[in-house]
């Protein structure tokens, strides 16, 4: 995600805390908000898809099924 969104969205949670956001700046805010958490979950499937849980007993699992290729 670009810099100017990030710093869009903390300009208007700044705002919302001294006044109301109009109705435009809370659509704004809304799309943002969610472009920016679908950009951090991205960045992370990589690592996810990767990652395995190990327990005690020495068994691992995947914490994603692999689809058939």
């Amino acid at each position: 995600m670009e810099q100017a969104k990030i710093d869009r969205i903390n300009e208007l949670a700044r705002a919302s805390r001294s006044r109301a956001l109009t109705p435009d700046e809370l659509d704004e805010q809304k799309k943002l908000r969610a472009e920016y958490i679908e950009s951090y979950r991205r960045s992370l499937r990589g690592i996810l898809d990767n990652t395995v849980i190990e327990r005690p007993d020495g068994t691992r699992t995947a914490l994603k099924k692999k689809a058939d290729k």
